[in-house]
């Protein structure tokens, strides 16, 4: 963070796709988290919402730093939620609760139906990283 200026992180899933299907570095834990019980998804999220917690937790000296204008890490809800409104508003309220962190950001495409899940996440006092605008009329819909 202070070699490079890094002032917030953000996440995807392909890129946790790829690195727990390509190296080892979640080996351990995707086999603790697999022995109890979970299924893969539910590992998928264990892992993720471990590390993006991490990650808040080394740039919050930044953001409490910054006054909370800097040092967000962002976590993306499940691309398969992008045409489902009310199936968004319920994971991000989940991943808000589950990681608990006040410089966490949750990343919500700006579908059709994105468009009213990210105004319900707001309203509900969580941060969120809008992604996926393509086009200036989408943009518009603000």
């Amino acid at each position: 963070m202070e070699e490079h200026g890094i002032r917030g992180v953000t996440s995807n899933p392909t890129i946790f796709e790829k690195a727990m299907a390509a190296g080892t570095d979640y080996d351990a834990q995707l086999r603790e988290v697999t022995a109890a019980g979970a299924s893969a998804r539910e590992a998928y999220w264990d892992l993720v919402t471990t590390d993006i917690a991490h990650a808040t937790d080394i740039l919050r000296p930044k953001y409490d730093e910054w006054g909370g204008q800097d040092g967000f890490i962002s976590v993306e809800v499940s691309p398969d939620l992008a045409h489902d409104t009310d199936g968004t508003i319920a994971q991000a309220k989940e991943l808000w609760t589950r990681i608990d962190r006040p410089n966490l950001m949750i990343k919500i495409p700006a579908t059709a139906e994105g468009v009213p899940a990210i105004a319900a996440t707001l309203d509900a006092g969580i941060n969120v990283n809008v992604t996926l605008i393509f086009s200036l009329a989408r943009y518009a819909e603000w």
